[in-house]
């Protein structure tokens, strides 16, 4: 089978959710069919870049993102009643790409990741058309609502009604539709959510396994620290969390890690705080540190870092919030706290209780191992493209 693929970002380096998730699809869909991989990107994309795709792909069509036409992009959208998550993305130049590729490789199926990439093909007569919602987009817009500068609500509010009416809209034009969890797809404003398979986002458990190393930080916290809700966890543990857990056990170190960190992030430098960026191995940090902490307050979809935490046998707090896509045992496989009280508490339990930080670390990595898995995530994904 002949299968394009649309994405919304170039899924190389690996520092991003939807790239993780989209480039282990494209390896997964390349070991069964042919892959046409089409996507957006700002800037130029290096030789270094487009290498480790080569192998997947029997042609690569990237279509450059420039702000200009991003503007105008925004501008239509807001007067066209399109979510600005879909209108960003969206341009009659890059429609008339995509249909080009269409023509030219007649495939049997479309994937498009994202609803930012399903108006290319909602309309198109392709006999598979794959939608992958991965997250519920209206929920996190809402979640985001109360936490925002109030300048920016009126905007938020009103992304937020274009994106439940566009999520339910886009639906009907797709055979087959996926997210990554049942919480998301509980918060799809569909009528059939049944329907909807959920296809969790998976970890390479070889590539992501304990390491025999001193660790240099007692906390981390990981992730692409430009967005807002990692932002907002990042000044949770180091404005909220750490100055308690540095009167009550002096020393305390934490360390803030990740992709393209925000302002904001940078500024939480300080006593017992570290911030660092991005690395190409994220391992590095993993096995810097004795306790993955991560109670994120708003968000949706899956939290990769938490994933490869427990793969590498990292004992790890979070919230509720993130657990409920990942169905892990509070007290055996993680530790859940939702307020900044019970998350020093569940931290020193950890720091504290060598015994108890090594048995969730190993029920973690085994929790990971048997349900997320790519092998296992990998037939579930396929299954979508049956005809």
């Amino acid at each position: 089978m002949r299968i394009l693929m649309l994405l919304s970002r170039f899924p190389y380096p690996l520092e991003k959710g939807d790239k993780l998730r989209a480039f282990n699809q494209l390896k997964t869909l390349s070991t069964k069919h042919e892959v046409y991989l089409c996507c957006f990107h700002e800037g130029k994309v290096t030789p270094e870049m487009m290498e480790p795709l080569k192998p997947y792909c029997r042609g690569i069509k990237v279509i450059e993102l420039k702000k200009k036409h991003i503007v105008f992009n925004l501008v239509r959208s807001f007067m066209s009643g399109l979510p600005f998550q879909v209108g960003y993305f969206y341009s009659w130049g890059a429609q008339a790409m995509v249909n080009a590729m269409l023509v030219k490789h007649k495939p049997d199926a479309i994937y498009c990741q994202l609803i930012r990439t399903a108006e290319y093909a909602r309309r198109d007569n392709t006999p598979i058309k794959v939608l992958d919602y991965m997250d519920a987009f209206s929920k996190n817009i809402e979640r985001r609502i109360r936490v925002a500068p109030f300048y920016l609500r009126p905007l938020l509010r009103i992304e937020h009604r274009r994106l439940l009416r566009y999520e339910h809209e886009v639906a009907p034009d797709f055979q087959s539709l996926s997210v990554i969890s049942a919480q998301d797809r509980d918060f799809l404003p569909l009528t059939n959510k049944t329907a909807v398979h959920i296809v969790p986002n998976g970890v390479d458990t070889t590539y992501f396994s304990p390491r025999a190393s001193k660790p240099s930080y007692d906390l981390l916290f990981t992730g692409n620290l430009s967005y807002p809700p990692n932002v907002a966890c990042a000044e949770l543990l180091a404005r909220e969390v750490m100055p308690i857990l540095l009167r009550k056990r002096p020393g305390t170190s934490l360390l803030i890690a990740g992709a393209s960190p925000a302002k904001r992030v940078l500024d939480l430098q300080g006593k017992g705080v570290a911030v660092k960026g991005w690395t190409d191995d994220i391992r590095d940090y993993y096995a810097a540190a004795a306790v993955f902490c991560a109670p994120m307050t708003i968000g949706s979809g899956m939290q990769n870092k938490i994933l490869e935490a427990m793969s590498m046998q990292l004992p790890c707090v979070t919230s509720s919030l993130v657990n409920n896509a990942i169905g892990a045992s509070d007290g055996k496989e993680v530790l859940l706290a939702d307020t900044v009280e019970t998350t020093v508490d569940k931290i020193l339990q950890l720091l504290d209780d060598k015994e108890l930080s090594a048995r969730i670390a190993k029920a973690g990595q085994s929790f990971v191992r048997q349900r997320f898995a790519w092998s296992s995530v990998a037939p579930v994904f396929l299954n979508l493209f049956r005809k």
